[in-house]
C-alpha cells in the first residue's frame, strides 16, 4: 500500500512541477475549436445516417415491388 502511495504523491509532485500547463486564453481558445469540430462532425454522420437510411428504404421498395 505504501508503494501506491508513494505513486501517488510522486505523480501529485510531477504535475506540479514538470508540467508545462497552457494559458487559460489558450485552453479556451482549444475547448471551442474542439466543441465546433465535435457538433461539425456529429451533423455530418448525423446527415450520412438519414441518406443511408433513404438509399436502404428506396432499395427496400424497388425490390418489393
Amino acid at each position: 500500500m505504501a508503494n501506491v502511495t508513494n505513486y501517488i504523491s510522486e505523480a501529485f509532485t510531477e504535475l506540479k512541477t514538470n508540467v508545462t500547463w497552457p494559458e487559460w486564453a489558450e485552453i479556451q481558445r482549444l475547448t471551442i475549436i474542439v466543441a465546433v469540430f465535435s457538433v461539425l462532425f456529429a451533423l455530418v454522420t448525423f446527415g450520412i445516417d438519414k441518406g443511408f437510411e433513404v438509399l436502404v428504404a428506396n432499395v427496400y421498395k424497388f425490390l418489393k415491388n
